[in-house]
């Protein structure tokens, strides 16, 4: 029956273009539709299995994005079409100028500003001019055929289905896109490190007119700046982070490597990950998740691979600081010679309003900024203004950097496809092979910022931030301050492949969202530049709970696909482990057993000791004090300054264990203590209550309790709850663990591979699929992948459907 079944899928495949015909019982389980596909047209086959994951078999790159663009448009419709409003600059148009913006795509705080930015790549034509660049500087041919097949493919289903998701449904901005638009949204997924955190001071930039209010000399206050920095870079895993694990082949129970892939992204918007298979017979068969409006599997294996990718350290920008002609602030000076910025004037159209109509200022360095973010000011005056530099806006590769880990049969493919297309912006990758090979590479696309040269043409300003954050300001004014361009690298300014932070074939590769330093606690990496991360600085909490985990586990070896399953979900409190037992202590010995709160107000705690005592050091969902220790120590954390919370201090000999040895002695302890018992007695929750009763999500209806914890907290599972102490609690989560991903391999044609999607295939509530993989994260359960043919079509929920333009 397998032979047969094999030989049948091949036919199907291999003749896309002409009728053809299931077995009967798999027709009748799947209701396909017999139609003879398009003649000429695009199609694709898309074989659906358990929760909604589309298989999708396409003889070439156009019609494998024709079937990718129609099976994310059949999920995520709304999300994909409010996207493609904020990447054709029409937010305002629809939803008002005033409006908070789509933070998917930007930092931008309004939808006017997130529209002149976008109306401004378009009317410059910057996206169409990466696309007729010649790979492997553009983007290949593969690359613009998976666009232009996408874009047909979401309109086809646009064309060819009723909307039901209340999010759109009879909404007059979703309309049909273009594959400009597809292009136009990676562009700006590559760009969200750069000028895309950079959007409102991008728009905001006006030359000065009269007294501008600066400081004196028309700088900002270079202390003040390089703290602000320094928060606005370590902030970027707010929302975005990651860990993942590559264990070797000495460490496995079969000597084949492993990967376990947990990467922290929003579960609400544009950045969610989508699950697939995608499939070009004898090119090309790959499986995991993408971020929506992408064409590619972003994080995800093949039958020899598997890889997965963690926020990088990297900071994706630069300011050259420009010295302005007194006599005309539109003009700046390099090596003594006038040049003149550049205008791009753009009109937005703005809903139940008059069309407004703004100037862009940009130089041969790039954008005219006023800011990074709300919190770092960087003033226009008539002596000093600052460009900002973002390599990543002529990165048009990423696509291609993906296809090339697709059919990688190794780690040296996935390292080679790094070193030849250099298309990630801001990401690590870390990847495990059937071999038992191992790789963690800090490969991403960096202003080519060396020590040497930030020495050489920092500004008093970059004096001060790049040590502190990375953030380098050069001297806008010298030539010899030019970034220059690498041996090897695809573009001018950034670094080449051989200056990437890379470590190979170590027992086990491990990344937190810290810079490349502690990928290995025993292969320590070094040598690097300060713009891609430091070298010998405290590790988060995060990073030191997930090196003692893996560690342990490389030295235990014997590893299989069931230790990663019981590493993801082990949900371990490092914070906890570190602190509880002196809390507990320290609470105990309280005169009275009472605390004062910040309210001034006295609060009996002598509950709350012996729920901290008791508490196991975890944050299931049945955990008992982990809700107690969590608001306790998110208060404690944020009333007590870093280098007070430890009596041991940081160590660079000793980085996975220390700081250590709680403070309680600290002034902010037992006010902490307070506070925390006093607001959950206020909302009625109980000191000891099983964390899943207060820290859920809501679908259709009905509470989904949600395991995990916070950053500080340190848990691998990471979780970033919503507080709603009206609601009952944590009722929503921000971000967190999304697609994650268990891979190895047994010898077979088959890798073993475990997947979940925290938060399901689709946003639509009316959708089987909405909250099917969120019940599984919640109770702790994995989706076995079917990736090979028989176990697609063994499959007991097999629906077998035949898309095609009309």
């Amino acid at each position: 029956m397998r032979t047969r079944l094999r030989r049948l899928v091949v036919t199907a495949v291999a003749l896309l273009t002409a009728a053809t015909t299931l077995p009967a019982a798999a027709a009748e389980r799947s209701g396909e539709r017999h139609e003879r596909p398009s003649h000429g047209g695009l199609s694709a086959v898309i074989r659906y299995t358990e929760y909604g994951i589309p298989h999708i078999v396409a003889k070439d790159y156009a019609n494998l994005g024709f079937g990718t663009g129609w099976a994310q448009a059949a999920d995520q419709v709304c999300t994909l079409a409010d996207g493609f409003v904020t990447v054709r600059g029409e937010r305002s148009r629809y939803f008002g100028a005033d409006a908070g913006s789509d933070p998917a795509l930007s930092s931008a705080a309004t939808n006017l500003s997130s529209d002149l930015y976008f109306r401004g790549v378009r009317r410059a034509g910057t996206v169409e001019k990466l696309l007729a660049e010649p790979a492997p500087r553009g983007p290949s041919r593969d690359s613009k055929e998976l666009m232009r097949g996408f874009a047909a493919g979401y309109n086809a289903w646009l064309e060819q289905n009723r909307i039901t998701d209340p999010a759109c449904r009879g909404a007059s901005w979703v309309r049909p896109v273009t594959s400009l638009d597809v292009a136009v949204r990676g562009f700006a997924l590559a760009v969200l490190g750069g000028q895309g955190r950079a959007v409102d001071g991008i728009t905001a930039a006006q030359p000065p007119a009269g007294s501008t209010g600066a400081a004196p000399d028309g700088k900002p206050g270079a202390d003040a700046t390089a703290r602000a920095a320094r928060e606005l870079f370590a902030a970027d895993n707010a929302d975005m982070g990651s860990n993942a694990v590559a264990f070797g082949g000495r460490t496995t129970a079969n000597g084949r490597g492993l990967l376990l892939g947990n990467p922290h992204y929003p579960w609400h918007g544009g950045r969610r990950f989508w699950q697939s298979q995608q499939t070009i017979p004898g090119r090309l068969n790959v499986a995991g998740g993408s971020l929506l409006g992408t064409t590619t599997v972003s994080i995800g294996h093949n039958a020899h691979v598997a890889w997965s990718h963690t926020v990088a350290t990297g900071v994706t920008l630069n300011l050259h600081q420009l010295t302005l002609d007194p006599a005309d602030p539109t003009v700046y000076l390099v090596d003594g010679r006038r040049e003149r910025m550049t205008k791009r004037s753009v009109t937005v159209p703005v809903k139940n309003g008059a069309p407004v109509t703004k100037t862009q200022w940009w130089t041969r360095y790039g954008p005219v900024v006023t800011s990074l973010g709300a919190s770092v000011p960087l003033p226009w005056t008539t002596t000093t203004a600052y460009a900002l530099n973002d390599p990543n806006s002529v990165n048009m590769r990423a696509s291609d950097t993906a296809l090339g880990f697709g059919k990688a049969r190794g780690t040296d493919d996935v390292l080679d496809s790094l070193r030849r297309t250099q298309g990630l912006p801001w990401t690590n990758t870390i990847a495990a092979d059937s071999r038992g090979r191992t790789l963690f590479t800090q490969s991403q696309v960096l202003p080519r910022i060396t020590d040497e040269l930030a020495e050489r043409c920092s500004t008093p300003l970059g004096k001060v931030t790049y040590p502190s954050s990375g953030l380098a300001v050069l001297d806008g004014s010298r030539g010899d301050c030019a970034l220059g361009r690498d041996r090897g690298a695809v573009q001018p300014g950034i670094f080449g492949p051989d200056r990437m932070p890379t470590l190979r074939d170590a027992p086990y590769a491990e990344n937190s969202n810290d810079s490349a330093w502690l990928t290995n606690a025993d292969r320590p990496l070094t040598g690097y530049e300060r713009v891609f991360g430091t070298v010998g600085t405290q590790r988060s909490m995060r990073t030191r709970g997930a090196v003692e985990d893996v560690a342990a586990m490389a030295d235990r070896g014997e590893l299989t696909v069931r230790d990663l399953q019981r590493q993801q979900f082990a949900n371990r409190a490092p914070a906890g482990d570190l602190v509880a037992a002196d809390a507990a202590r320290a609470c105990a010995a309280l005169p009275g057993g009472t605390a004062t709160g910040s309210d001034g107000k006295a609060v009996d705690v002598r509950e709350a000791c012996g729920v901290l005592a008791d508490w196991d050091r975890t944050v299931d969902t049945g955990s008992r004090g982990a809700l107690l220790f969590d608001r306790f120590w998110r208060g404690l954390t944020r009333a007590v300054p870093a280098g007070q919370l430890w009596k041991v201090p940081f160590s660079p000999a000793d980085p996975v264990t220390t700081p250590n040895t709680l403070n309680t002695a600290a002034p902010g302890f037992a006010t902490a203590l307070a506070d925390s018992v006093a607001e959950l007695r206020a909302a009625g929750i109980a000191l000891d209550a099983p964390l899943g009763e207060h820290q859920f999500v809501v679908r259709g209806g009905k509470r989904v309790p949600v395991g995990g914890g916070t950053e500080s907290l340190g848990i691998w599972n990471k979780i970033e709850p919503v507080w709603d102490a009206a609601r009952g609690g944590y009722a929503e989560v921000s971000t967190g663990s999304s697609y994650i991903q268990a891979v190895g391999w047994d010898g077979s044609r088959c890798p073993v591979a475990r997947t979940l999607l925290t938060y399901s295939q689709s946003s639509n509530p009316a959708s089987r699929h909405y909250a099917d993989q969120t019940r599984l994260f919640s109770g702790e359960r994995w989706v076995t992948s079917r990736f090979c043919e028989r176990d697609i079509w063994t499959s007991p929920d097999l629906r077998v459907v035949r898309v095609r333009e009309r």
